[in-house]
């Protein structure tokens, strides 16, 4: 149940989204399209695995899986037969720093869908077999990853970027904390983080503003306005330069690194963008695919992104090697970051990365789940719907003098915090 585009790209995408606000003052963006009969809703709450107390590990994970498994007076089974019945997608997940969830319906069930999303976030039943059920299938999944490579290798390095911090830890939670999270822990989360203030909402579809309006209230409209939010302190990544070695009886190893990003708001984001997918983000463009798969063959994938969380702007990347050329591929991944951080790109580099970040930016909107997502985060970004028609002027501004000075100061000397994970050779 997958809706086309209803925010094409004319000359302007802002003039699509309408400001809606409820009687009880809860504030939607709507893009209103009736070419498709379905309506998606997408939300999120400040939150997340950081807001996990201490000692309760993966309580949010925990807490936004049970959502949907249960509400009212609908126990779990009896749930999932009326979202089947009525033809709804709805889901809940907690990340670092938000509880998110998204739901569409089809417009002839549009009365009952909302009036189960309200149960779903209102009434929440967390019922004890529910409890241990979910509980049980993230400590399978947690010793699954106890032996996977690539998830190993992520934990050391969260745990070498964040020492001491809530980012260190796992957002599902470890082994022995996941056993000690019981129903009524759920439930005063739940109390703590549900609030209007942070509350960001985005619909697309088959709804005019005053129906949304009403739906609105049904949903949201009693939620506290504040929330219980602990401070959660900003922190800048760690023990760059040093090299974490889990030692696994593998043939390849697992690789992720990283270092210190620039922040969603600095002015210089945006170039940073543009830097990054010169350097790893772009799939068969960048360095990263040119120097280490093309040119050597030492990874089958290698890649960076920039991450910005509430509290720490990084850049992260991963690849996966023969033991006997990880130290190789570590190497070149490391003078890859410092070449592009002293000499900045070449005019070429540019102009090809900011042709494909403009052109494939209309990809993000080719769904209406996609469209609510992406105007909750923008939400979340502090952005206004004229940021639709101003982000590629964005990118397109991107200078080479500018890539050159930002180059400097995402990547410094190339110097990365790196764990490794198997039985890597050339690695001190």
């Amino acid at each position: 149940m997958t809706a086309h585009s209803t925010l094409p790209g004319p000359s302007s995408r802002a003039e699509n989204v309408q400001r809606v606000v409820s009687p009880k003052g809860v504030e939607a963006w709507l893009v209103e399209s009736h070419a498709v009969p379905l309506v998606a809703l997408e939300f999120a709450v400040a939150g997340g695995s950081a807001q996990d107390p201490v000692g309760k590990d993966g309580l949010a994970s925990l807490m936004g899986g049970l959502l949907d498994e249960g509400a009212g007076d609908l126990d779990s089974r009896a749930f999932h037969r009326e979202v089947e019945d009525l033809a709804v997608h709805v889901g809940f997940g907690a990340d670092r720093d938000q509880i998110s969830g998204h739901f569409q319906t089809l417009t002839r069930n549009l009365d009952k869908a909302f009036a189960l999303l309200a149960s779903a976030l209102n009434e929440p039943r967390f019922d004890a077999e529910d409890v241990a059920r979910v509980r049980g299938q993230i400590a399978a999944s947690l010793r699954r990853d106890a032996n996977d490579p690539d998830a190993m290798a992520a934990k050391a390095f969260r745990e070498n970027a964040f020492p001491g911090h809530v980012y260190g830890r796992t957002t599902r939670g470890e082994l022995e904390t996941l056993e000690g999270l019981e129903r009524a822990d759920c439930r005063t989360l739940h109390a703590r983080l549900f609030a209007r203030k942070t509350l960001k909402i985005a619909v697309v579809g088959a709804i005019d503003a005053a129906t949304l309006a009403q739906k609105l209230d049904l949903v949201f409209g009693n939620w506290p306005l504040e929330p219980q939010l602990e401070a959660v302190p900003d922190i800048a990544v760690a023990n760059v330069g040093l090299r974490k070695i889990v030692e696994l009886d593998v043939p390849q190893s697992s690789f992720r690194f990283g270092r210190g990003g620039i922040a969603r708001r600095d002015p210089d984001y945006f170039t940073a963008v543009v830097v990054n997918h010169i350097l790893g983000g772009g799939a068969f463009t960048s360095r990263f695919f040119n120097e280490v798969r093309e040119k050597r063959g030492l990874a089958y994938s290698v890649n960076s992104s920039l991450h910005d969380f509430q509290h720490c702007p990084a850049l992260f990347g991963g690849a996966a090697t023969k033991n006997e050329r990880a130290g190789e591929t570590l190497q070149v991944v490391e003078e890859q970051c410092r070449l592009l951080g002293s000499e900045g790109p070449t005019k070429d580099e540019l102009d090809k990365a900011k042709k494909y970040l403009t052109g494939s930016y209309a990809l993000r909107f080719d769904t209406s789940t996609k469209i609510a997502s992406q105007l909750v985060r923008l939400q979340l970004d502090g952005e206004e719907p004229s940021f639709l028609d101003e982000r590629n002027a964005k990118i397109e501004a991107v200078t080479l003098e500018s890539a050159c000075a930002v180059g400097q100061r995402l990547l410094g000397d190339g110097k990365l915090l790196v764990s490794v994970v198997g039985k890597p050779e050339g690695i001190a």
